[in-house]
């Protein structure tokens, strides 16, 4: 007896076949590299993030020329002040960490496009993104100076500012501040749908911006709410925000492809720092494939419709791309 069935296997026979066909790509031009700056001397480890250092102003020139040799085409910059004052005073200072890194960059390197986070989370005692009175943290109080750090970083030569705030109102700000001052062809990228997530663990010890109190659940997001989502980044389109963000990525891939569909804004996935420190960790007990795991987490992010993807993986996919694998 004859059978008769689809052969969907004869596309995957030969290496060239299967990536001729491959529906989605991930390239170098994807990615944008978080970078932690201080004002130390020298490269210091984030105990939980390996790979990934505080890189001081004296070796900045140095890591910036690897990234581009590396072909890794923007920066997502964040700032480690010396000290902490309750109105963030060196997230917004000419001299700040974010502000010198970036005048430095742009007289060795004018070719990396430079996103600044903006925030004022780590640069106050409570470690929250706000002003804090007593256990509040004030919305409009906070504007104006999420606004000012945004127009700090740009007179600095900053390329995109990226306010991951999350308070109501702050596209609308610093969209405003900047037009005042002239600079109205600088993109804003907001962190648009950021949960309340246990993912950024890490991250809160590379940024030293852990809140002394409480937790962030009063403005980021719940996990639990998409519709949400959808809310939060048309509020930022009306407002002025020209790219979103979708934070985290991976255990969010479903908000990525509701966002995607929804906006014809760019889509950027932040692939957070404890996405990258639970596979950095498996990877070192011998657990997993890391580069079969970091490259399936890339496409999954592409695939759901992110067009650009903030990782701390970027320095290793450039090396897992020039092997042309994938």
């Amino acid at each position: 007896m004859e059978l008769r069935f689809d052969r969907h296997r004869r596309l995957r026979s030969h290496p060239a076949l299967r990536s001729m066909v491959r529906e989605t790509q991930v390239t170098m031009q994807d990615f944008i590299y978080p970078l932690f700056v201080t004002h130390e001397h020298g490269y210091h480890p984030v105990a939980s993030m390996p790979g990934v250092m505080h890189v001081g102003l004296d070796q900045l020139d140095r890591e910036i020329a690897l990234l581009s040799e590396l072909g890794v085409p923007s920066i997502m910059l964040f700032g480690l002040p010396q000290n902490k004052d309750d109105l963030s005073s060196e997230a917004y200072a000419t001299d700040g960490i974010v502000q010198q890194a970036i005048r430095q960059i742009k007289k060795t390197n004018d070719h990396m496009l430079i996103m600044t986070d903006v925030c004022l989370c780590q640069y106050n005692p409570a470690g929250h993104c706000g002003i804090v009175q007593g256990d509040q943290i004030l919305n409009d109080e906070s504007l104006a100076l999420i606004a000012q750090t945004a127009l700090s970083h740009v007179q600095a030569g900053a390329d995109v500012v990226a306010p991951s705030d999350m308070m109501d109102g702050r596209i609308a700000a610093i969209r405003a501040i900047l037009d005042e001052h002239h600079f109205y062809h600088t993109p804003i990228l907001s962190y648009a749908v950021k949960y309340a997530s246990a993912f950024y663990g890490p991250f809160r010890e590379a940024a030293h911006s852990a809140p002394a109190f409480g937790d962030r659940k009063t403005y980021q997001m719940d996990p639990a709410n998409v519709r949400e989502a959808i809310l939060e980044a048309e509020s930022d389109r009306k407002e002025g925000a020209d790219m979103l963000m979708v934070k985290p990525a991976l255990a969010f891939l479903d908000v990525i492809k509701t966002v995607r569909d929804s906006f014809s804004l760019p889509v950027v996935a932040y692939n957070v720092s404890g996405e990258y420190a639970m596979i950095k960790a498996a990877a070192q007990q011998g657990w997993i494939d890391e580069q079969q795991i970091v490259m399936e987490s890339m496409i999954a992010m592409k695939r759901a419709g992110a067009d650009m993807i903030i990782s701390y993986f970027a320095k290793d996919v450039a090396g897992y791309l020039a092997k042309k694998e994938y």
